[in-house]
């Protein structure tokens, strides 16, 4: 299948290039296929594959995890890192080629690593969490075309292609967010997030289109030489458009709203989009295009203050919440705006970006499972004020979730503490006055989320029970769900070393990529930022120890002015509402109105009027001859009538 071609001779230096594939690199087409065909089979077969759906689902996901581990080693072995493996023709009209073709290089290696080992231990997760669920089948068809979009957006060599898995991923995650879509709050979510991504999705479309209209071409090593031949308001339109795309994706201001309402869905689904696909796709795509954003200061600039001000933003509004996937997922928008602060700031920083990416892949999923898992054992109620006590019955689970805990809020020698503060150093060594700007957002963002993450943990462990009536013994999760849990919690603990190590250099081969970069002085040595970030990081977790451990009011309480906005997302829902929703209600309704009054009104007037002229002039017709005669007679008066007062001068 495909095409394999030989080595292409060597590009001048400064160019982007790629070498075919061939070998066994020439079937990494199987990465996405065999998902593909396994959410195929599950959705044609129906009701006859119920029995045995789930486990072709994991199965599917464990082989392309052994694939994409197998070809990663492979890669490793080449003398250049990046091999391209032609298909077919995708489209061809007029001067437009786009070539249906994947790219495996080390950026897109690390990702199939992440989205096929991270998702298979979430799908392991899912056939005991949905194993009471009669769609069972249905959502591990859902899942593996998550996961086969995903992997086409990551793999895909040109811009279409990515745009092709952008909108698959967009579909599977609208099927699994309203999967429960008897619940008018699932099948709201999954609308809300479906349509908030078209607004992105449109950005990232239209930047597609003014790549072709300017380069004549959307293949990735064709854009990225073709980038110093545009004018500097060009590039800074093309990236904008592309960072809206990115916006959307992965939950960033301004198109954020969606993230948090997306725990409708089945925790499973909730740690594959925040953990291992969804989310991970905006940075992906600017990580990608950085030859596009390395070229323009202002949208670099722009796109660190996205991420500095959406880390802030989710950071604020989660340690207002009290739903356990809620605070998780606010978090998770936050820890995303740091990736974005880190793709932002370029160069190496680019490399710090994927490294944090990669950790908060292993202790994000393993929290949102931790989450599950406390939602088993308390007859799936979300609400940490009803929770307390619970280290005592769940010890797996409470242990595993504290691994990952103290990675997130970046504890030495967790993973987090190597993946994020890395981030907060380049900031603080930008070469103007923003460096101290964006360098205090990042730390006041170590602080709030160890705050708030550390809320979440005593409130649901420790402190007094303040579970309802109805639960009487809380109880650990069975060993399909703990075994992922276990494996996460590892990652947790020694993944960002591993990473931050490794993952710099490896990226090195990819255009603009990883390496040693002589930057600039940071404003602080690189010692007191490593010694502040603990520092607020200890205080933010202390503080919340010291007002949580034994416990919180159940029930709201009366708040000032940043809690009460912080608990209705900083009344960035309203500002849609009245802003994009109630206008286009308004518009909606006028324009109905004038359909029924003005157009429905002039047609059937129209109607009416010809009816009831036509019924009335059928009354003539009665049949009897006396009436005719009767009317012949009263018209001959009238005439002669006429005659004689115009004889007699009457009408002169």
């Amino acid at each position: 299948m495909g095409t394999i071609l030989t080595n292409a001779p060597a590009e001048p230096a400064g160019t982007v290039a790629y070498a075919t594939a061939d070998g066994l690199l020439g079937s990494v087409w199987l990465l996405v296929a065999i998902p593909l065909v396994s959410a195929a089979i599950l959705l044609l077969l129906g009701r006859r594959a119920d029995r045995w759906g789930h486990w072709l689902g994991v199965a599917a996901i464990g082989a392309a995890f052994v694939l994409g581990l197998t070809y990663f080693l492979q890669l490793r072995g080449l003398e250049n890192k990046s091999v391209e493996l032609s298909m077919w023709d995708f489209i061809t009209v007029g001067d437009l080629r786009v070539d249906f073709g994947l790219l495996f290089d080390p950026l897109a290696a690390v990702f199939v690593l992440l989205i096929t080992g991270v998702g298979f231990l979430i799908h392991l997760y899912a056939v005991e969490y949905m194993s009471h669920d009669d769609g069972r089948r249905r959502f591990f068809a859902y899942f593996n075309l998550f996961v086969a979009a995903m992997l086409l957006l990551v793999l895909g060599n040109n811009y279409v292609m990515l745009y092709f898995g952008w909108e698959g991923v967009g579909l599977a995650s609208y099927l699994l967010i309203s999967f429960w879509y008897e619940r008018p709050s699932a099948a709201t979510a999954g609308k809300k997030a479906f349509l908030m991504n078209r607004v992105g999705d449109a950005g990232l479309a239209i930047g597609i289109f003014i790549m072709f209209a300017t380069l004549g071409t959307t293949q990735y090593d064709e854009v990225f030489n073709g980038v110093g031949s545009l004018t500097a308001t060009t590039v800074l339109v093309l990236g904008l458009l592309l960072l809206l795309g990115a916006t959307g994706k992965s939950g960033q201001f301004p198109l954020q709203a969606w993230l948090p309402d997306a725990m409708e869905g089945p925790t499973p689904v909730s740690a594959l989009i925040h953990a291992a696909t969804m989310v991970t796709a905006g940075v992906y795509l600017i990580a990608r295009s950085n030859p596009i954003f390395s070229a323009n200061s202002t949208l670099q600039l722009v796109v660190v203050s996205v991420g500095a001000l959406t880390l802030l933003i989710g950071c604020v509004i989660g340690a207002a919440k009290d739903d356990i996937k809620r605070v998780l997922a606010w978090s998770t928008v936050s820890q995303i705006g740091y990736m974005f602060l880190g793709v932002g700031l370029g160069g190496a920083a680019y490399a710090l970006a994927i490294v944090h990416l990669l950790a908060h892949g292993f202790f994000k999923a393993n929290m949102f499972l931790g989450a599950g898992s406390v939602m088993h054992g308390m007859k799936d109620q979300v609400d940490i004020r009803r929770f307390g006590g619970l280290s005592k019955y769940m010890k797996i689970t409470w242990i595993t979730f504290m691994m990952g805990w103290l990675a997130i809020i970046g504890m030495f020698p967790f993973s987090g503490f190597f993946s994020k503060e890395p981030i907060i150093v380049a900031a603080f060594e930008r070469d103007d006055w923003t460096a101290w700007l964006f360098g205090m957002a990042a730390l006041l963002g170590a602080g709030l989320t160890a705050f708030y993450m550390t809320r979440l943990f005593v409130l649901t462990f420790h402190g007094p029970k303040r579970w309802t009536e109805e639960i009487e013994q809380p109880h650990e999760s069975p060993i399909l769900m703990t075994i992922p849990l276990m494996l996460l919690g590892a990652g947790s603990v020694g993944a960002g070393f591993l990473l931050a190590t490794s993952v710099p250099d490896w990226l090195e081969a990819t255009a603009g990529l990883g390496g040693q970069e002589e930057g600039h002085h940071a404003v602080l040595s690189h010692t007191v930022i490593t010694v502040l970030s603990l520092l607020v990081t200890v205080l933010g977790a202390g503080l919340a120890w010291f007002l949580f451990r034994n416990g919180t009011a159940t029930a709201p309480q009366r708040a000032g002015v940043l809690v009460t906005a912080a608990r209705r997302n900083l009344y960035t829902d309203a500002f849609n509402e009245a802003v994009f929703e109630k206008p286009g209600i308004f518009l909606t309704r006028a324009l109905v109105y004038l359909d029924n009054r003005g157009v429905d009104g002039l047609v059937n007037g129209l109607a009416a009027t010809i009816g009831g002229g036509s019924g009335r002039l059928r009354r003539l017709q009665t049949g009897f001859v006396r009436s005719y005669a009767t009317s012949i007679l009263t018209g001959a008066l009238l005439v002669l009538a006429a005659f004689l007062a115009v004889e007699a001068g009457w009408l002169a």
